[in-house]
């Protein structure tokens, strides 16, 4: 049973979020008892088993069933037979062999349950050298080093595995700096591409008087995905996100960038930032903590400080976090501090009411709890209360918001990787710069490169993520990926490789950005998609990621 409300969330069956959801027991059984009558389902499974026995009982060979007297002997062989071969055929099959049609539904229907959920215990980790196409190091890094130069860049460094550039910025600007991930925000819920149900009046406003991105893609379909790719300006590397993996402490981050600059990061989260591993990971790359903590400590290696959200300063909590006012006013009290401090502050806010069991506090809008498009609509309010409350700041003024999803609200569909459902929007608000719509193609992990852009900013980087103003026409391009298989969008052709070591392209047409498979391929494309993604995985594995 537990599989219906799995395929209804995520379109597949059980895969490694099954795996990572027993690990956070909490969260996850609030979060079924907030969402379903756990009594009632209880009460209706209790009542069918006693039925069929009160029907069955008097059927023999139903009693029979219960009173064989067969000696073990006899039934020792054919419980041999029937262990070794499900022991061969578990070592022998594989989950991916279901994985025969570019249908990703057909190929789900065709796995079983249980199989996909030990299958995804086993290989929760996916190591890039020994599953995916490759090219040789030399050649990745030369063509990863062609593609990462911006207009106003030039590499430190004649190594051919070092990425590291100097970019020269003007007149730079040193404002405060908030960026909002708003959980599972598609692009599809604002009225600019086509709602009409009125969702986001708040965003659509900013909007108007931001920096848009029109055309921005999420590189994943889980939050952490959104935060490395925020936060390490990364191709999404296969198996477990960077913000869940062992040694992820001390990267070259955004984080080093501003820290660079004078600037005390923070990460405020509305849970207990122990889920998914946030604490260690932003914690790894010195952001203060600011959650609410249930008591499960740092570890000792992270030397960070931590704040906790207390009690008197929660209106409403779920499952998953305190309500999105609760989590904004968090926000504002430490900018409060900060500037008192004369301390420019950058501000990590990860929100939480846009999920199941999709509940907030009552009277704020008007639409029912539990449903997707009232916490759209909630989430909006919240963000509307926020700026207008920000604005009542002295630290307004000089501070700018980058507003974007940590990625939509769905990703399942007929495609393995679905396109359309990574489109989130994204804005930069409040910046002194007229508004502006971007309708490039862009990278979730291009978006604070190109805010360091705006702000003129002299600073070196390792990121892979580039300025879209001062990347050159063609060279656009989207990272999108899920936890194996992994692509790259550029222009109207998508290049997918997985971990059975296969290349795909497709050609991305219509408003749905459906995909027809091309079999006269583009090998440029090819050799550009494999070399990001491999070069992203050895840097990580080896060690290249860190900050010197």
């Amino acid at each position: 049973m537990a599989e219906i409300p799995f395929w209804d969330e995520f379109g597949v069956r059980f895969n490694f979020i099954a795996v990572d959801y027993l690990i956070y027991t909490y969260e996850v059984i609030e979060n079924i008892n907030q969402s379903y009558p756990l009594p009632l389902v209880a009460g209706v499974l209790i009542g069918i088993i006693t039925l069929t026995f009160f029907v069955l009982k008097k059927k023999s060979a139903f009693k029979n069933t219960f009173r064989d007297r067969k000696p073990i002997s006899s039934r020792f062989l054919p419980a041999l037979s029937v262990m070794i071969i499900g022991s061969v055929l578990g070592i022998l099959l594989k989950n991916k062999q279901a994985d025969f049609s570019n249908n990703l539904v057909i190929n789900e229907i065709g796995k079983n349950g249980a199989f996909s959920f030990i299958s995804a215990y086993q290989s929760n980790e996916l190591d890039y050298e020994t599953f995916y196409p490759k090219i040789p190091k030399k050649e990745a890094y030369s063509i990863v080093k062609s593609k990462l130069l911006q207009k106003n860049q030039n590499y430190e460094s004649p190594k051919f595995d070092d990425i590291s550039r100097l970019t020269k910025g003007n007149q730079e600007q040193h404002p405060n700096i908030i960026v909002i991930a708003i959980e599972s925000f598609s692009a599809d819920f604002l009225t600019e591409f086509g709602n009409k149900d009125h969702l986001t009046p708040n965003y659509d406003q900013l909007a108007k008087e931001s920096i848009f991105f029109k055309n921005l893609y999420a590189t994943g379909t889980r939050t952490v995905r959104g935060m490395e790719a925020l936060t390490l300006s990364v191709p999404p590397t296969p198996g477990n996100s960077i913000v869940r993996r062992p040694n992820n402490q001390n990267l070259f981050s955004v984080s080093t960038i501003v820290k660079s600059k004078n600037y005390q990061p923070y990460f405020i989260y509305g849970g207990d930032g122990y889920f998914d591993n946030m604490n260690t990971f932003f914690g790894g790359q010195g952001f203060n903590i600011v959650d609410r903590n249930r008591g499960n400590p740092l570890s000792d290696e992270i030397k960070t400080q931590r704040f906790a959200i207390n009690d008197n300063e929660v209106s409403f909590e779920n499952a998953w976090g305190i309500c999105d006012e609760d989590l904004y006013k968090q926000s504002i009290k430490y900018a409060d501090k900060s500037a008192q401090a004369n301390k420019s502050f950058f501000q990590f806010v990860m929100t939480t009411s846009n999920h199941k069991p999709f509940t907030f506090p009552a009277g704020k809008i008007d639409l029912p709890q539990g449903d997707r498009n009232a916490a759209v609509k909630y989430t909006d309010y919240a963000l509307g209360k926020f700026i207008a409350d920000a604005k009542t700041k002295s630290w307004f003024k000089n501070t700018v918001f980058v507003i974007v999803a940590d990625h939509c609200a769905s990703s399942a569909g007929k495609w393995e990787i679905n396109i359309a459902k990574h489109h989130i929007p994204a804005i930069i608000y409040n910046l002194n710069q007229q508004p502006e719509k971007i309708n490039r193609l862009t990278s979730q992990i291009d978006l604070i490169p190109t805010l360091f852009g705006y702000l003129g900013w002299n600073y070196k980087t390792n990121l892979y993520g580039k300025d879209i103003n001062q990347t050159k026409k063609g060279d656009e391009r989207a990272f999108i990926g899920n936890y194996r298989t992994l692509g790259l969008l550029k222009n109207n052709t998508f290049t997918q490789i997985d971990d059975r070591k296969r290349v795909k392209q497709f050609e991305v047409s219509g408003k749905d950005q459906s995909l027809t498979e091309i079999h006269s391929v583009n090998r440029n494309l090819i050799s550009e998609t494999i070399a990001s993604y491999q070069t992203a995985s050895e840097r990580f594995k080896n060690g290249k990621m860190k900050a010197k």
